[in-house]
């Protein structure tokens, strides 16, 4: 009576003594309970994933960065034909021939041309701005040239030097020409910025014979963009070519509709350059023929 009486007391009513084992089993049973729940939940939710078609069902993935990086300016620096572009324009084709002219005879005629082709340095006007060109330049032909609303005057009187060498490069090329824009880079300050030779009175794709002689330096050309590129030229095709002494580079097809070329300035070298560059000019009614 005494222990049932103390069993009262501990635990607030009749009950019997613990059973340890049957409590385990009773916890055991609920925890059993619960993993089969969540397994039945799983299984649930992997079958319903299986069900979804591939492109409903979600896969995590990390956000790419999209970078477009300019293109890295392709060098030109052996002897050979190039088609550098292919557009409706037609094909943009450039023929590099290094050593042209022998670096002797190259010497000498470099010599001849720096003292005796009457150099001008011209001033341009631009936006009631004045500024002078940098670089010097003569004009031969029978027809005045106009390009940056400058104009230099007809010049028929053509150095003995420069018909030889005009002889010389119609030979070899299998064009004629009947201009020449010569042109004095005096130090490695001097250059002329972009632009491309297509003025009507050259007609529709026209062949232009450059000739370098003295200092190298470095010819950029870089492709026009498309029209929804809203004139950005940071991520078009450009191409670098270094013009040696005695080197001849030829520019065809569409290389000045479709592209336009520069001589930057540098920072390397303080010799001078010459650089001659035979072109075929027409008149007005000749050139809406061509």
């Amino acid at each position: 009576m005494e222990d049932k009486r103390q069993r009262a007391r501990v635990q607030g009513g009749w009950a019997g003594p613990v059973n340890n084992r049957a409590a385990s089993r009773a916890a055991s049973g609920t925890s059993s309970h619960r993993n089969q729940a969540f397994a039945s939940t799983t299984q649930s939710r992997v079958r319903r994933e299986e069900q979804l078609p591939p492109e409903r069902q979600f896969v995590f993935k990390a956000p790419e960065e999209v970078v477009r990086r300019p293109p890295e300016p392709k060098r030109i620096e052996n002897q050979g034909v190039y088609e550098i572009s292919t557009s409706p324009s037609g094909i943009s084709r450039i023929h590099l021939i290094p050593g042209f002219i022998d670096l002797n005879e190259a010497d000498w005629m470099f010599e001849q041309l720096l003292q005796e082709i009457p150099w001008r340095q011209r001033t341009h006007i631009r936006q009631d701005l004045s500024y002078d060109e940098p670089r010097l330049t003569a004009w031969y032909g029978e027809l005045p040239y106009t390009y940056s609303r400058l104009t230099m005057k007809a010049n028929a009187d053509w150095h003995p030097l420069l018909t030889m060498l005009k002889d010389r490069i119609e030979d070899f090329t299998k064009h004629s020409f009947n201009s020449l824009l010569c042109n004095l880079y005096r130090n490695e300050k001097d250059s002329v910025d972009w632009h491309s030779d297509d003025e009507p009175e050259l007609g529709r794709n026209p062949v232009i014979a450059s000739l370098s002689l003295g200092a190298t330096r470095m010819f950029e050309m870089r492709k026009k963009p498309l029209p929804e590129e809203n004139n950005d030229f940071t991520y078009v095709q450009r191409v670098h070519i270094p013009l040696d002494h005695g080197t001849l580079l030829m520019m065809e097809g569409a290389a000045q509709e479709d592209w336009q070329h520069r001589v930057p300035k540098e920072y390397h070298s303080r010799e001078a350059r010459v650089n001659l560059t035979f072109r075929t000019m027409y008149s007005d009614s000749e050139a809406m023929r061509t």
